[in-house]
Order: structure tokens, then C-alpha cells, then sequence
């Protein structure tokens, strides 16, 4: 199961910036961006997304921005989910912008976790049982309405393999088995929700058996018989003791240099149909723009 390398950057490529910050939960930005004012800090995914689409190559192909400003960032918990209102515009407008062109590749820059969803679940309708996905995360996001955590970013992989909120799950085109979802990198969780791993057979490696080698990976994608794979890379996957590129400190996780390896081996079996990079917080840029926003000249 082998392939070319996969380009990213063209027309049949979509580039999705989705900026969306209102599926991380209060208590988790409250205790892991105190140095900044609350509401200032609520809204670090979206310029972190902001962030990457600047810092990537221009795009050779469709680009669409997805509005996150409608519902009610403020709503307390509905249903087990903080902002409900606010995410169910957000996923509303994101599946219009998917629905408006017809390509093989889909490249999102979030945003929290969940941004993944709407683009993963398209993928899955378009490819079918051809289609598995890597979820590089140091967290599971398999919570669910019940547990104890009402952050919808944590509910990624929940709603994405159709065990999630049925509001947001019955609105997807396609789900994914559990089976051809590896959670790769896990290291960090909740006990309510870890259970939730081994009740629905998702598979996982933890960075000690990704320390050397990519092939307990790679088994595993051979065994799905899928020849196309969708790569969710939340930054937190890097350990904090050598870069802190999320919201919380997960120390523990893989390298840079492991993290890029894995991709890549992954890519040399595969076709990479999808990527997305989330919950990048770009520390620097939150303080540089603390200090110049308001300066004459600037407003």
C-alpha cells in the first residue's frame, strides 16, 4: 500500500482557515491562559489559526475562511455542551464552505479540536471504507455529553465515529469506525472519558511505542486495507519540556522530530487526503499583540 508523494498544495486542495475557539471549554482557558485577560484568552485558537495560514506556503488552490461569530459564545452548558449555539453556526457554515467545491484533499487550520470533524466526516463520505484516520493528539477526545468535561473539543473523536452529541453527529454526512481511528501520542486524559478508548475499540499508541519506530502505526493502517488516511495533528502532541505549542503543558509527549517522522512514514503508504493542524496558541503573538493593539496608527 504504497503512493507517491502527496501533494498538498493544489487545486484539487482545499485550504479550510476555521478558526474556531468556542468548543474549548471556560475552565480549561481560565487555568491554562491566566496571564491573559479571559475574554482576550478565549479567543487565542483563533488567531493561532490566523497564525497558520500566514505561515504556511500560499495556496495554489480553493481557500475558505468559516465565520465563527454567530450563536452564543456565552451560552453556559446545553446538553452537556458549552456554546452550543455558537458551534452549531460555526459547524453550519463550515459544511456550506465544504459543500461549495468538489476536490480530493482537504487541508484545515484550526482552531480546537473540533474542526476536524466537518472536513474527516466529508472525507469519509467521499472515500468510503478506504478512508482511516491518525488522530496525533496527547488527549483522546472521547468525551461525551455525560462526562464531567463540557468542552466540545474534547468530543472530537466522539462525534466523528457517531458515538458523540446527536444534534452535531446526525448532521454528518459519514461517520468512521472506531476501528480505523488510531489515537496516536496519547499520554493525557480523564478517567470518565478514558473508558471510553477500550468500550469502543479505538485503537492507540502512546509516544513510548512511537518513540523508535512508526511500525506499530503502520501495521495497524495496513490492517485496515485503507489506502487513504486523514492526519488530525493537535500541537499538544509535542512535549512541553521542548516546545509548549498548545493551551495546557502535556509533558511526556513525542519530539518535533518524531512527530514528523510518523507523518511522513504514514505518507509514504498512503495518500494523505486530509490534514489538520489545531489548538495552536501562539504565546509571542498574544503579548506582541497585547502591546502594540491600540497604539496610535493602529486602533
Amino acid at each position: 500500500m504504497t503512493s507517491p508523494a502527496t501533494p498538498l498544495n493544489d487545486a484539487r486542495t482545499l485550504r479550510l482557515v476555521w478558526p474556531q475557539w468556542q468548543g474549548a471549554g471556560r475552565s480549561s482557558v481560565g487555568e491554562f491562559l491566566p496571564e491573559l485577560p479571559f475574554e482576550y484568552a478565549r479567543r487565542a485558537y483563533a488567531i493561532g489559526s490566523r497564525m497558520l495560514d500566514a505561515l504556511l506556503p500560499p495556496h495554489d488552490g480553493p481557500t475558505e475562511v468559516v465565520p465563527v461569530d454567530g450563536g452564543d459564545p456565552d451560552e453556559g452548558a446545553v446538553d452537556g455542551i458549552e456554546s452550543r449555539s455558537a458551534l452549531s453556526a460555526s459547524l453550519a457554515a463550515a459544511q456550506e464552505a465544504l459543500g461549495r467545491h468538489d476536490v480530493d484533499r482537504i487541508l484545515t487550520l484550526g482552531g480546537e479540536c473540533s474542526v476536524s470533524v466537518a472536513p474527516f466526516a466529508a472525507l469519509a463520505e467521499r472515500y468510503g471504507d478506504d478512508l482511516a484516520v491518525i488522530w496525533l493528539d496527547a488527549h483522546p477526545d472521547v468525551d461525551t455529553n455525560g462526562t464531567g468535561y463540557s468542552g466540545y473539543h474534547a468530543m472530537a473523536v466522539s462525534t466523528l465515529i457517531g458515538r458523540g452529541d446527536p444534534e452535531f453527529g446526525g448532521r454528518l454526512p459519514a461517520t468512521i469506525p472506531p476501528e480505523r481511528v488510531a489515537l496516536t501520542g496519547l499520554h493525557s486524559w480523564e478517567e470518565d472519558a478514558y473508558a471510553h478508548v477500550a468500550e469502543w475499540g479505538l485503537p492507540a499508541f502512546g509516544p513510548e511505542a512511537l518513540r523508535e519506530t512508526t511500525a506499530p502505526l503502520l501495521e495497524w493502517l495496513a490492517g485496515t486495507g485503507a489506502s487513504r488516511v486523514a492526519i488530525h495533528l493537535d500541537v499538544d502532541v509535542v512535549d512541553s519540556d521542548e516546545v509548549r505549542l498548545g493551551l495546557g503543558a502535556d509533558r511526556g509527549g513525542l519530539t518535533r522530530a518524531q512527530v514528523r517522522r510518523i507523518v511522513e512514514d504514514v505518507a509514504e503508504r498512503a495518500d494523505v487526503v486530509g490534514l489538520t493542524i489545531a489548538e495552536f496558541i501562539p504565546r509571542d503573538v498574544l503579548a506582541l499583540d497585547r502591546l502594540v493593539r491600540g497604539l496610535p496608527l493602529i486602533g
